[in-house]
């Protein structure tokens, strides 16, 4: 789409009308909680008189994006997924990563959908519906992946080539994961949380969701000020890559496992160099959460107690509202430990790992159906830990990660694979993403 935008054979405002025109025919309005037709179509207007005069912003001048409503638009109440933050002031400025978007060109379609406050990793709102996922066989309502539902189900639909989530326990490659499409975990700090509401100032990451590692790459570009990526495909025969022991790869559904192992064997075939690791620290870190409990949990506590322990607590969605309350009883003591065993082992992980690559399935399962986790709470958070199980390790760890669909189950419910690497190897995990999609892929 960007080529053709400066080619001149597509102009950025009939691309924007299409986004709604889209929007309209896919037919569900759990999607986008806000579309901000008139600020695109403003937007769109000032693509076209740049393009046409042949000095593009960026390279990614005039294309449509959809932002996690989670992030600030100037002059709108930013919901989180929630109701009760409706009488908020609206914001007085874009969040700095929406600013540096439009001034790179992007054009703003409006807020999507979340889990309220960002605190699921199954995608679910009762508030604004929940995002369909496509894929879902006909008659079924499927989990869309949270808590970026609606930056899963926007680029999955095909209504815009890219979205922005954020990313805490799972929140960008979880719905990549369920809704077949392409997810860059970031790590801490590549890009500023201004303007970003939070729910784990030390756990909070952003990235992108589109439909290949290369538009991922090219988003990170744009968005750091740069116009072309610094990450280079890597080719497989190039690479290391390395399997843990340990947790990543319990109750794993039988199509994650043989997707899996089947992109595994595609990449030895392909020249990699895949050797399998013992890393107890990952089984560490699942003993430290089950003792002290979770270092997200207390500051997300911490961010609404007000709210929990007030009137808006009868207006929230009540399995967020439990998994807030189940922090409550975490010590100061509890926290600091989590916080000294995280510094500890980021670094003797990332020593062990080095300059290889991590390889393991994104989710243990596929989407599940939708019912019976409205039906029973008991059986939500049993598939909700499940489902953040892998990516919550990384991000205790800060590992930047690129989640890749590797094929479908049984019933057509794409499965994902994900490479991570240490904190701050962005660069090396996206050209190994970029060097082998086509591999992953299959």
């Amino acid at each position: 789409m960007a080529r053709d935008l400066r080619a001149g054979t597509c102009d950025p405002v009939e691309v924007t009308h299409e986004v709604y025109d889209r929007v309209a025919a896919h037919g569900d309005d759990a999607i986008y909680i806000e579309q901000t037709r008139d600020r695109a179509l403003m937007l769109a207007e000032a693509s076209r008189l740049r393009l046409r005069a042949g000095h593009p912003a960026s390279p990614l001048d005039g294309v449509p994006i959809a932002w996690k409503d989670l992030f600030d638009l100037r002059g709108r109440t930013t919901t989180v997924g929630s109701v009760v933050t409706k009488n908020n002031a609206p914001a007085e400025l874009d969040a700095v990563v929406v600013s540096d978007a439009q001034r790179a060109g992007l054009i703003t379609t409006g807020t999507v959908n979340m889990t309220e406050f960002a605190y699921s990793g199954i995608g679910l709102n009762p508030h604004y519906g929940t995002p369909r996922n496509v894929y879902a066989p006909k008659g079924q309502r499927r989990s869309p992946g949270g808590s970026s539902s609606g930056s899963g189900v926007v680029v999955s639909a095909g209504i815009v080539p890219l979205s922005m989530g954020s990313d805490t326990g799972g929140s960008v490659r979880i719905p990549a994961s369920f809704n077949g499409v392409v997810g860059y975990k970031t790590s801490s700090q590549r890009y500023s949380m201004q303007g970003v509401f939070p729910l784990s100032q030390t756990l909070d990451t952003l990235g992108p969701l589109a439909h290949s590692a290369a538009d991922c790459a090219l988003l990170d570009a744009v968005l750091r000020h740069r116009d072309t990526p610094e990450a280079q495909p890597a080719a497989a025969s190039d690479l290391t890559f390395v399997i843990p022991d340990e947790v990543l790869f319990d109750t794993l559904s039988p199509a994650v496992e043989d997707n899996f192992n089947a992109t595994v064997s595609r990449l030895e075939a392909a020249g990699a160099r895949v050797r399998r690791i013992a890393l107890p620290e990952l089984r560490e870190i699942t003993e430290l959460m089950g003792e002290h409990g979770f270092l997200a949990g207390a500051e997300a506590l911490a961010n609404h107690v007000d709210r929990v322990y007030g009137p808006d607590a009868s207006k929230m969605d009540a399995r967020v509202l439990r998994r807030l309350l189940a922090a409550k009883d975490m010590t100061a003591v509890d926290l600091v430990i989590l916080q000294h065993a995280r510094v500890r082992l980021m670094q003797t992980t990332a020593a062990k790992i080095g300059n290889a690559i991590i390889l393991c399935p994104t989710t243990a399962t596929t989407a599940m159906e939708i019912e019976p986790l409205e039906a029973d709470q008991n059986e939500f958070f049993r598939h909700n830990g499940l489902t953040l199980r892998n990516t919550s390790l990384g991000n205790f760890l800060d590992w930047c990660g690129v989640s890749i669909p590797n094929g479908t189950d049984a019933d057509g419910m794409p499965t994902g694979f994900l490479l991570s690497a240490p904190s701050g190897c962005d660069t090396a995990v996206l050209g190994a993403a970029m060097g082998c999609e086509e591999i992953i892929r299959g």
